[in-house]
């Protein structure tokens, strides 16, 4: 069983530490420990060389009590049934928090997009989605981008789901572009909740987003975004690295010229505005608030204890390790978890299916202040929860989604 998988297992372990302080019940603790359904499918496509490739595809939706299973589909050579497991748990307590009627899925093929021609991927999309086609539909499991998937990829599964049903339904899938019936301000939501969640974890601890000094790993759509937003609310931004490279200015950035910079050279790595810094130097800046925004598994054991900043935002999935976390909180840093600071996306993606089902769109301010509204309750939920229960904000956002999802699942009853 995919239980017994590290990634499942790292889950679980936050989980249950949750759901020890709720006292949750044993037996909704079963239920929610274990995937309600996973699918495995091949995918035989012919390659532009006349070969024919058998591709493994995966789709898991974890648990489905609040809603249709939502969450990304990914194109990965690293790919596994215990890594889209994990995903689609961290999905069902991402939406529970976000306090949106939605469940946990996520999806993903094992291949290498960076070696398949145009032709190759959407062939492979297609296949993939007719194999999984009775799992999916926007009242049953509503994918969504993510790694090396795209707005493109988006509206090849739209075409495909839509040919089988006989008539064009745009609402099962998000992340769409803005001519297929997707959002606007979609493509800004994930970096615009951080901001919002660092501007309150501020007002918390008595500090304002003015004045405020701010690290940034990561300068892809997320910290980008989160960087411009965190700006124009008067934050100084001192310090953002990328894979390649990065860089330091103890007076701030000038972020509009870094989006200029990387439009044109795609990193920030010898940006002019600054002296070069490492990522591992970032993590031990003197800097109020830090921002892990790339990859996972970034603040360990090894470096929590140069963090010199009060306040951690993870923009990332999974950037601090349970153990860093542990020490992170002995030490009084403020730690916004994932699951709530990174859920302006799959909010958005939420006003997306929203739209799409009633067949009228909004103005990009309205998705805005819905979001910004949703975000702001999303953060004091958690909080109080954290004071009430004497915990960490990780442990709180658990408490907050367990509790919905369990309460909900016993008001449903056992259906046999």
């Amino acid at each position: 069983m995919a239980e017994h998988g590290a990634i499942f297992g790292a889950m679980l372990q936050e989980f249950d530490e949750a759901a020890r302080l709720l006292k949750l019940e044993p037996g909704i603790w079963k239920i929610l420990t274990h995937p309600k359904r996973q699918i495995v499918v091949s995918c035989p496509i012919q390659m532009d060389n006349g070969e024919i490739e058998v591709f493994t595809g995966y789709r898991v939706q974890y648990n489905i009590t609040l809603g249709p299973a939502k969450g990304g589909i990914r194109y990965h050579p690293d790919v596994s049934l215990d890594e889209v497991t994990a995903l689609a748990a961290w999905m069902t307590w991402k939406c529970a928090v976000a306090h949106i009627p939605f469940g946990g899925g996520k999806g993903g093929i094992i291949c290498d997009p960076t070696r398949m021609s145009k032709r190759e991927l959407e062939a492979l999309t297609r296949r993939y989605i007719a194999e999984i086609i009775d799992a999916i539909g926007p009242e049953k499991d509503v994918p969504a981008p993510d790694v090396n998937t795209n707005e493109q990829v988006m509206a090849w599964i739209m075409d495909t789901y839509s040919m089988h049903v006989g008539h064009t339904e745009t609402a099962v899938v998000t992340g769409k572009p803005i001519e297929l019936g997707g959002s606007l301000g979609r493509r800004e939501a994930t970096g615009r909740g951080v901001m919002i969640v660092t501007r309150e974890a501020a007002k918390h601890l008595g500090k304002e987003l003015a004045g405020s000094t701010i690290a940034i790993q990561g300068f892809g759509n997320v910290g980008s975004v989160s960087a411009d937003l965190l700006a124009k609310a008067g934050a100084t931004i001192v310090a953002i690295t990328d894979y390649k490279g990065g860089v330091y200015s103890k007076a701030g950035l000038d972020v509009q010229k870094m989006l200029e910079y990387v439009a044109k050279n795609k990193t920030i790595d010898k940006f002019p505005g600054g002296e070069a810094l490492s990522n591992e130097d970032l993590f031990g800046l003197d800097v109020d608030i830090l921002i892990p925004a790339a990859l996972e598994n970034q603040i360990t054991v090894a470096n929590a204890k140069d963090i010199r900043a009060k306040i951690i935002v993870e923009a990332a999935n999974g950037p601090v390790t349970p153990e860093a976390n542990n020490i992170l909180h002995d030490r009084g840093v403020f730690v916004v978890p994932d699951i709530l600071a990174n859920s302006g996306g799959v909010t958005v993606s939420y006003f997306e299916w929203v739209q799409d089902r009633y067949g009228y769109f909004w103005e990009e301010v309205d998705v805005n202040d819905r979001l910004e509204k949703k975000m702001h309750e999303a953060f004091h939920d958690v909080l109080q929860t954290s004071i009430k229960y004497k915990c960490d904000m990780r442990t709180a956002a658990y408490i907050v989604a367990i509790a919905r999802v369990g309460t909900v699942t016993k008001m449903r009853g056992m259906y046999a």
